[in-house]
């Protein structure tokens, strides 16, 4: 008998809709940023990365806000 199909591994820049409410991961993201003048310049862009791809997943989930 056949198991389960094998799973996809999920990639960093792959983005699902979230489940929940999207405002909350973008007002986690956005304060994420509220140190970046303490960080490195060699981290603002993995800061700004993380803010883009949760701004992405609120706007590609837009229609169940």
């Amino acid at each position: 008998m056949p198991g389960p199909p094998p799973s996809r591994p999920v990639e960093a820049d792959q983005t699902e809709p979230q489940d929940t409410d999207p405002r909350a991961g973008i007002d986690e993201a956005v304060s994420a940023l509220d140190e970046l003048d303490r960080l490195p310049l060699s981290e603002h862009v993995e800061r700004f990365d993380a803010v883009h791809t949760e701004l992405t997943v609120a706007l590609s989930s837009i229609d169940k806000v």
